[in-house]
């Protein structure tokens, strides 16, 4: 008789794990479903930043982030125009992805290990590799962050910025009072009026801004220090790993493609190319497209939609003056670097 009860409450107990087991092994997210019944990507972007998205006179949206939403939409639908752009505040798009709201940050959010560990998110690579800084009036006569001993310096919250400045000043000794503002205008407006002393943010946002200001750039000082790292990129919801993986090989896409020398005017002209890695690239051989739910000829599509990624660094980037640096190839001293696409 206690063998049997033992035996009994071993049988509950093996079917409450396998009950458990079953409630926690949930059917994985169909992103890419809900993005086809619905007929376009829907990405959260930044409201009013060049080089990375602005709406242009004609309420298109331009920019690099802008190009990243269009390559993906290219990779699932063959078409790049069937996007949505929602913006955001750097508060709210980590919400907006976790809700669902969107299916993509492409906003300059910097890849960190907090982010994906906490917020039910992951990086799928590094669109632009930057950096932290300063910027200040000209006229200050500052030359150096070290010099802000005592400054007011504008920053939005609830960024990597904003505890990259408390950890610069508090390491060189520096007093220093935030003047926290969370809209991107706002924030700009206010050191333009000289509400505070600098400006920081990423250099590439920061040169974005001072472009923006047309004949009066001049008026405004990058420093030279680069106090942190800042890998930004596209984020997609944990929990999807075919999502995950076409957001991702889109940008790898982009990388190969400038490595191959292909762009988006001459692709075509590849069709014939015996390169077996072309061949691959072009879908004609591997079946790679298929290994991503996508058609064979995807990268085809993204290229021609947006170029090669040095294409849309020179749409994009080249003309607010930040340099292409560490984002060129690695063939050519930079950090961009795709694995083999077979």
């Amino acid at each position: 008789m206690r063998l049997a009860k033992i035996g009994a409450a071993l049988g509950a107990a093996l079917l409450g794990a396998v009950t458990a087991g079953s409630a926690v092994a949930q059917p994985a997210a169909d992103t890419v479903g809900a993005i086809r019944q619905r007929g376009q990507l829907v990405c959260t972007s930044a409201p009013s930043t060049v080089g990375f998205s602005l709406p242009d006179s004609q309420g298109v949206w331009r920019g690099i982030d802008v190009d990243y939403c269009r390559a993906v939409a290219a990779a699932i639908f063959g078409d790049g125009n069937r996007i949505r752009i929602v913006p955001s505040s750097t508060q709210q798009r980590f919400t907006m992805l976790q809700s669902g709201e969107v299916d993509l940050i492409v906003r300059s959010t910097t890849w960190t290990m907090a982010r994906e560990a906490s917020l039910g998110m992951l990086f799928a690579g590094i669109s632009v590799y930057d950096g932290q800084g300063f910027m200040v009036h000209r006229d200050s006569g500052v030359t150096s962050a070290r010099q802000l001993d005592g400054a007011t310096v504008c920053v939005q919250p609830g960024t990597t910025t904003e505890l990259n400045m408390a950890d610069f000043f508090r390491t060189n000794n520096l007093r220093y009072t935030p003047v926290v503002i969370e809209n991107i205008e706002e924030i700009r407006n206010a050191f333009i009026s000289r509400r505070c002393d600098a400006y920081t943010n990423d250099a590439s946002s920061l040169a974005s801004f001072a472009a923006g200001q047309g004949a009066n750039m001049n008026r405004y000082l990058l420093l030279p220090e680069i106090i942190s790292k800042e890998p930004l990129g596209p984020a997609v919801r944990k929990g999807d790993t075919r999502f995950f993986d076409i957001v991702r090989w889109t940008h790898f896409a982009l990388i190969t493609a400038e490595e191959l020398g292909i762009t988006a005017a001459n692709i075509d002209s590849f069709a014939s190319s015996t390169n077996p890695d072309v061949q691959r690239f072009m879908g004609r051989t591997g079946d790679l497209g298929r290994m991503l739910g996508l058609e064979n000829n995807w990268a085809v599509n993204v290229i021609k939609t947006v170029g090669n990624y040095g294409e849309v660094w020179e749409r994009n980037m080249t003309p607010i003056g930040f340099p292409r640096g560490i984002n060129n190839l690695w063939t050519r001293g930079g950090l961009q670097y795709a694995p083999p696409m077979r």
